[in-house]
């Protein structure tokens, strides 16, 4: 029998701590958010209210022909203003896409205890993490969201310690998008003075991990959040979106945008793939590359998936902005750090917008 959801406590330790998460609510069959989702007004997402993003997909195979430099300029103009671009052509097989949302949905389905065994206190493998929310012991109000984690470190690893429920689809996904990420931090890294080689890379990519979010059908959307607003701490984040939509970026204040300081939606394209800018890439730019403010909204009618891919550097990679960015602004706006000491922090706390990247501003 499912606890009285009205007592703080018994909720937190059916979602929380017996692996239920928010599907085990919905599936008891609540006819209202409990009072722990429920944000405070100024988080709360209108979605009357918002503009749709209307910049067009990159196109990705123009790279490798005389639109090059037509290319990387935009996806260097999307990093600077937005931090987030939608991208088609990208190497991803279409097929393999529409068989991760269906593996995901698939895994969402299975019941409580066969997910509860990869609780961070039980799994049976570090790489593999299964939760709910963000930080739900720091949060003053819970996300309506479910996810299951998945790190790399080798393909063996992977199919030995991954979900079997999961990791075919999974492990295809992040080695079919390896090129793309290459490519991508090629144009960004290369229009900054830095030549990337195999040598290099590692250090800015040389961490990966796959994640599958669920985002149950919600009675009350509008007083919810599937995420709150915050930027990712890594490198480039690789996104995955169903049909349904509701992921939100805030346009930066020092754009020159229309819509600068408002929240836009980012629309679903069919065979697309979202990037956006992380935390690292603002940093190693000396500011000029923007990590994306971004939230997602519940919806009422049918659960959504997304599944991204957080691409970052080691934990003991030192992070500091390039000098070839330094050199052109004059001065380093961000402080060196050890990137496991940024981690710590950014997972030490609820989210907040770009409040984490505080941790590394120069005074």
């Amino acid at each position: 029998m499912a606890p009285s959801f009205d007592n703080e406590t018994s909720l937190f330790n059916f979602v929380v701590r017996d692996g239920n998460g928010v599907k085990g609510i919905v599936d008891s069959g609540i006819s209202k958010v409990p009072q722990a989702y429920i944000q405070p007004s100024a988080e709360q997402i209108d979605k009357n209210n918002a503009t749709k993003c209307d910049i067009p997909p990159i196109d990705l195979s123009r790279l490798d022909g005389p639109d090059h430099d037509e290319v990387v300029n935009q996806i260097v103009r999307a990093a600077e203003t937005l931090g987030f671009f939608q991208v088609i052509n990208h190497g991803v097989p279409v097929e393999l896409l529409e068989s991760l949302k269906q593996t995901a949905h698939n895994f969402f389905g299975l019941p409580a205890e066969r997910k509860a065994v990869y609780r961070k206190e039980v799994s049976p493998s570090p790489l593999v993490k299964y939760g709910t929310s963000f930080v739900p012991e720091k949060e003053k109000a819970l996300e309506w969201k479910d996810y299951i984690s998945m790190a790399y470190t080798n393909d063996d690893e992977a199919l030995q310690q991954w979900p079997v429920e999961c990791r075919d689809d999974a492990l295809q996904y992040l080695k079919t998008s390896h090129e793309m990420v290459r490519k991508l931090l090629d144009a960004l890294m290369g229009n900054l003075g830095v030549e990337l080689d195999d040598s290099k890379i590692n250090a800015f990519i040389g961490k990966k991990m796959v994640n599958m979010n669920f985002y149950p059908t919600c009675p009350n959307p509008e007083l919810t959040v599937g995420v709150g607003r915050h930027s990712d701490m890594g490198t480039l984040t690789i996104l995955l979106q169903d049909g349904i939509g509701g992921l939100y970026v805030r346009v930066p204040e020092d754009v020159d945008m229309e819509t600068r300081g408002q929240w836009v939606e980012i629309p679903p394209v069919p065979g697309a793939l979202v990037i956006n800018v992380g935390d690292m890439l603002q940093i190693w730019s000396n500011g000029r590359y923007k990590s994306a403010e971004h939230r997602v909204r519940t919806t009422s009618t049918k659960s959504r998936v997304s599944i991204p891919i957080f691409v970052s550097p080691q934990a003991t990679q030192k992070i500091a902005p390039l000098p070839q960015a330094v050199e052109k602004d004059g001065v380093a706006r961000y402080t060196e750090f050890v990137f496991s000491d940024y981690m710590n922090n950014f997972f030490g706390n609820a989210h907040d917008g770009k409040k984490s990247l505080e941790f590394a501003k120069t005074n």
